[in-house]
């Protein structure tokens, strides 16, 4: 074979080798379909944030009651609701700062149970010892008490008369509030010696000697 054939067959073998290789290195771009969505980004993960209690990042403001109601109310939870046993009464445990939130959001009929009961304790007051109701000693304010305390054979039946009716709900209410309070779970965990914060040991009924007595 002459040399200018070998050099002939010599290029038709290794000029072919060269597009051959630039077309195995060069990535294929497929053509984007108008249908087909771009890719999302992965999610990540949400930002945790440090949270607190309620109780310690604000204090409850009195907002619904006025002045003078919220006071009588604060004298009622004191007198009915006094501290027992080393638990927590009404006044310790903000019973009456709970209920001015929770009556503010309760219905229409609830509210005026309590205004107009919070009223007619301090118009009794005024008639009988001219002064306002949170003004008085425990003994005056069972004289005017005592006769709105009457026996109830079940809970809840509430009694017909308006001012007996809202010391029955205002008595009850009181109560839950303050069996449900942080000071009340406080003291029952110190008591016990340990358990679950938040759950009340041993609540029961416990009775003043104002408290009408309940039929069994």
């Amino acid at each position: 074979m002459s040399i200018k054939r070998r050099g002939f067959v010599k290029g038709l073998i290794v000029t072919p080798a060269v597009p051959l290789v630039a077309q195995r290195s060069a990535p294929a771009t497929p053509n984007p379909s108008p249908d087909r969505e771009p890719p999302r980004p992965a999610p990540q993960a949400p930002a945790k944030l440090a949270t607190v209690g309620v109780d310690t990042a604000a204090q409850t403001t009195q907002r619904f009651f006025t002045p003078g109601q919220f006071a009588a109310l604060e004298k009622l939870g004191a007198t009915l609701v006094p501290p027992l046993q080393g638990k927590p009464g009404a006044s310790e445990a903000g019973a009456a700062l709970f209920l001015d939130f929770l009556v503010s959001v309760s219905p229409h009929d609830r509210q005026q149970l309590y205004q107009h009961g919070l009223d007619g304790l301090n118009a009794a007051s005024e008639k009988h010892f001219r002064k306002p109701f949170s003004e008085l000693d425990t003994a005056q304010a069972s004289v005017i008490l005592k006769p709105l305390m009457v026996v109830r054979p079940w809970p809840e039946e509430m009694p017909e008369d308006p001012m007996q009716h809202f010391i029955a709900q205002a008595h009850q209410d009181l109560r839950t509030a303050t069996s449900n309070s942080r000071e009340w779970a406080d003291a029952s965990l110190g008591a016990t010696g340990g358990g679950r914060r938040g759950f009340n040991q041993a609540i029961g009924l416990y009775w003043n000697p104002i408290d009408p007595v309940v039929k069994g």
